[in-house]
């Protein structure tokens, strides 16, 4: 395995930590900055849209410079942010350092997929972009008992420390791991701009699997939104049982990204499929046996592994449907996070509408079924490639936007 895909993981490790770990340290953060309890959750809600919003802007912005010095500044970005959270004085520093670090998310994870299938061979890219994301299912299953566990200890400005300090290692890593060659933007595309990316949205297949991304992204989020009351006031678990099972869901979450990854190498669109077909009838049981404790554990475990096997897949399947442009790559983490606000607020709907604790899942498993629908739609309707104007020329060098000139004698040829 490449030692930059390493480095890459470790990245999507720390943001993956910041985003998570939060919701362990709430009530002292609450406490420390003498805010409410809605106040604090800000620091929750304001990161996702943060994430929305830069994974386009930052995108965007950084279409015409060198992949790996985009990665580069934007984990120096995540490093700010922590920083500003870790000192801050105010309820405002904090929650303008969740803010800052949440603007690199989308882009990294974004422009990240793309210089991870550089670096290994075609038939692998779902393995390297699920080697990215390993980072981040690993930092779901640590985040909250990580932060819960400093933060008690040394309290919750450490937790920040420490994270920032993983993000200082993450920028050496990548620095010094990431080949240049695997960041490259050939000279007709740093010429072109951004124009051709956004192009790139014409293609109905884009937006297609956008729409399956959103939809499965968020009948799992709005299950999992309120996983916490199902098991306390349905299955009958104690709250301190919360943490282990959440442990549970997140481990899920790893084999289901390993998993998938090798899954869609093999046939994306049939992986794509099952996973989201997989979820729905999980979440649909999990509504009907939530009052069996052993059901319930091992739905949970299933939910995981079945909400995460789609995400390799539906990153290269997007960028490939548009071509490779890392605006497609980075909206699809926007799609995600549409999708995770929609989810939690049709659950909340739902239980505040009187249908009890379980109906957050079953209003899940209907929005990802819907999800279901428009990619079977989406895989019948065409192949998720859309070529640019000019392709692969082994004369002159050029190549697709997500393809490294394989030939020239700069720099050596990728792993095999």
């Amino acid at each position: 395995m490449p030692a930059g895909l390493v480095a890459l993981a470790l990245g999507s490790f720390g943001i993956g930590l910041t985003e998570f770990v939060i919701a362990g340290l709430l009530p002292q953060v609450s406490r420390d900055l003498d805010v409410s309890e809605a106040a604090a959750g800000w620091l929750i809600s304001g990161y996702a849209l943060s994430v929305a919003l830069g994974a386009i802007l930052l995108t965007a912005a950084t279409t015409r410079i060198h992949r790996k010095a985009v990665l580069v500044g934007l984990v120096a970005l995540f490093v700010l942010g922590n920083l500003l959270s870790a000192v801050a004085p105010t309820y405002a520093v904090a929650l303008l350092g969740r803010v800052v670090a949440a603007l690199c998310h989308g882009s990294f994870f974004g422009i990240g997929s793309l210089v991870a299938r550089r670096m290994v061979p075609p038939e692998r890219a779902s393995r390297a972009v699920a080697v990215m994301f390993a980072g981040l299912t690993v930092a779901n299953v640590l985040g909250v008992p990580f932060g819960a566990l400093v933060g008690e200890r040394f309290g919750w400005r450490a937790t920040f420390w420490a994270i920032t300090a993983i993000g200082v290692l993450a920028v050496a890593a990548i620095a010094v791991w990431v080949p240049a060659w695997a960041g490259a933007v050939d000279e007709a595309h740093r010429t072109a701009g951004l124009r051709p990316q956004l192009r790139a949205f014409r293609s109905r297949q884009v937006w297609l699997t956008l729409a399956a991304t959103a939809l499965g992204y968020g009948g799992m989020f709005g299950a999992f939104s309120y996983l916490a009351y199902t098991f306390t006031e349905v299955t009958g678990f104690s709250s301190t049982d919360v943490a282990w099972l959440l442990v549970v869901y997140g481990s899920g979450l790893v084999i289901g990204n390993v998993a998938g990854g090798r899954a869609a190498d093999r046939d994306r669109d049939r992986t794509l499929i099952v996973s989201l077909a997989g979820l729905a009838a999980t979440l649909a049981a999990f509504g009907l046996l939530a009052d069996g404790r052993v059901a319930s554990v091992v739905l949970v475990f299933l939910m995981g592994v079945f909400g995460f096997a789609g995400v390799p897949g539906m990153i290269t399947r997007v960028t490939d449907a548009a071509g490779g442009a890392p605006l497609a790559a980075s909206a699809n983490v926007s799609a995600s996070n549409v999708g995770n606000a929609l989810g939690a607020w049709l659950g909340g709907l739902a239980i505040s509408a009187g249908l009890g604790y379980t109906a957050p899942l079953y209003a899940g498993a209907a929005v990802v079924t819907l999800g279901l629908a428009v990619m079977v739609v989406t895989a019948r309707t065409g192949p998720a490639t859309s070529p640019p104007p000019t392709g692969p020329d082994q004369a002159t060098g050029h190549a697709w936007p997500d393809q490294a000139p394989r030939h020239t004698t700069s720099r050596p040829e990728p792993r095999r």
